[in-house]
């Protein structure tokens, strides 16, 4: 049962929780407390477990052990999980893009009922992907361009918990810094973000706290 004072001054609450991949412990007793408004850093080696941390506060990987609480929604049921999908947005490696869809199908098919047509257009033309671009099926574009539209539909869908795995990946200057914008202003709008990146100069000084996972532990978060 997952104490429900912790639930609400926390956006994300694990206690010793366990994930497994087929029988591997991805996460093996992690322990994190991510409040409103924080921007935390997700530092660590290649499968020490960061994906899976975030893929966790997604609400898509099964939590078999511990406690966890993403938005107050408990995340050992599955009715909890699927409300955590519908109010969190991940970046992740990669993308749930429809390659024979344009631009502006994909995001309006991923945020619907979420922004109305105004908002997708400035969305779309503050991250790049409008105007010519808004009738390219996404098959054709550069990575950088799908990456990009990704991260319009995170905007417009305007979630409480941004999650993003190595966000800046793919991405030219312009596209790196306009990420590190769209955070800090989702963050000053009440919103929270936890970032897995091995660009540590980068989102160091974007982050206001640093969790190192390693092992499938989060050993520390200063």
């Amino acid at each position: 049962m997952v104490n429900q004072s912790v639930v609400s001054q926390s956006v994300v609450s694990l206690t010793g929780a366990v994930s497994l991949l087929g029988r591997f412990p991805a996460l093996a007793g992690a322990d994190l407390d991510v409040s409103a408004g924080e921007i935390v850093l997700l530092q660590g080696p290649n499968g020490a477990g960061k994906s899976t941390l975030l893929r966790l506060c997604a609400g898509l990987a099964p939590l078999h052990d511990g406690v966890g609480s993403v938005l107050g929604h408990d995340l050992t049921t599955r009715g909890g999980r699927r409300t955590v999908r519908t109010r969190v947005g991940l970046l992740g490696h990669a993308t749930s893009l429809y390659d024979e869809l344009t631009v502006r199908q994909n995001i309006e098919f991923w945020t619907r009922g979420q922004a109305d047509g105004s908002t997708l257009d400035a969305v779309m033309d503050r991250l790049g992907v409008g105007g010519r671009l808004i009738d390219v099926p996404v098959g054709a574009l550069s990575a950088g361009q799908r990456r990009r539209t990704s991260l319009a539909i995170l905007v417009a869908r305007r979630p409480r918990l941004w999650l993003l795995d190595e966000p800046h990946a793919g991405l030219d200057a312009q596209g790196r810094d306009l990420v590190d914008d769209l955070v800090r202003q989702a963050a000053s709008q009440g919103a929270t973000a936890i970032v897995a990146s091995h660009e540590l100069d980068r989102v160091e000084g974007l982050a206001t706290r640093v969790a190192t996972v390693i092992g499938g532990q989060v050993l520390d978060a200063a």
